[in-house]
This record gives C-alpha cells, sequence and structure tokens, in this order.
C-alpha cells in the first residue's frame, strides 16, 4: 500500500475521531437540554443517556487508536506481525462493547417507555455497523493469523 493511502486513511481516522469529540462537548449537551425541555416526562433520563453516550465514546476511541496503529504497522511493512494481530482483535473487542452498551441502552430506555423510533433506528444502525466492523475485524485477524503461522512454518521449513 502506497505511502500516501496510509497517510490519508490515517488523517480521516483523526478528523472522525474530531468531529465525534466536537459532538459530544458541543452538540450533545445541548441537545440533551432541548430535549428535556420538549419532553419534560422524560427530563429525569437527560443525564443517564449522556452519560451512557459518553462511556461508549470510550471504546470508539480505543478503537480509533488501535486503527491508527494497525496503519502504522502497514506503514512500517509490518502488517504481518502479531503486533497487528493484537490491533485487530483490540478494535474487534472494542465493537463488541459497543454493541452490548447499546444494547443495554436500548433495553433501558424500552424499560422506561421512552425508547423513540428515531432513537431505536439510531441506535440498532450504531448496532449494525459495529456488529460489522467486528465481524470484518475478526476475518481479518484470523486471516492474518494463518499468515503468520504459515510464515512460521516456512521459516522452520528453509
Amino acid at each position: 500500500m502506497k505511502r500516501g493511502s496510509v497517510t490519508f486513511l490515517a488523517l480521516v481516522i483523526m478528523m472522525i475521531g474530531v468531529f465525534v469529540f466536537a459532538l459530544c462537548i458541543f452538540w450533545l449537551p445541548i441537545e440533551a437540554r432541548n430535549a428535556a425541555i420538549r419532553f419534560p416526562e422524560f427530563a429525569h433520563l437527560r443525564y443517564p443517556i449522556l452519560i451512557g453516550l459518553y462511556i461508549t465514546a470510550i471504546p470508539f476511541y480505543l478503537a480509533l487508536y488501535q486503527s491508527l496503529n494497525l496503519l502504522r504497522f502497514i506503514k512500517r511493512n509490518k502488517a504481518f506481525s502479531n503486533s497487528a494481530v493484537a490491533s485487530l482483535r483490540q478494535i474487534k473487542n472494542d465493537a463488541f462493547i459497543i454493541i452490548t452498551l447499546y444494547g443495554i441502552g436500548i433495553v433501558f430506555l424500552m424499560t422506561q417507555n421512552a425508547l423513540h423510533p428515531g432513537i431505536a433506528l439510531m441506535g440498532l444502525t450504531i448496532i449494525f455497523t459495529s456488529f460489522i466492523i467486528f465481524l470484518f475485524a475478526e476475518v481479518l485477524r484470523k486471516l492474518l493469523r494463518n499468515a503468520l503461522d504459515l510464515k512460521l512454518e516456512n521459516d522452520f521449513t528453509v
């Protein structure tokens, strides 16, 4: 892979991180306050939902960091290494954590009779996207692990 492509992907990942950070700092609190004003019967859910969203940002940023690590390995021609396998495993685990947290959030909102169809759709979209990332990272991790095993076997043969 060309260095320019890797650099471009790293910049895109960083821009995604900055965008989500800006949403968390500026947009989410304002939107939570506006929702509490528009729907006072659900105002008591303002802070639990905000805290839940901020907690899900942690594995999101950990996955972004591991993605940057993976790109760094590719840039240094060390894509076929145990470190790359570990990065993919961490990305997979972070995606699973996000799936679990959003699943818990949806169940929590259902028990509170506060699961609006739009919120459910956004939550399910995030769960589905995280599931795709989970599967993709697992497939890549297994392929990379098999390639490393073959390389090790060939090194012992020669």
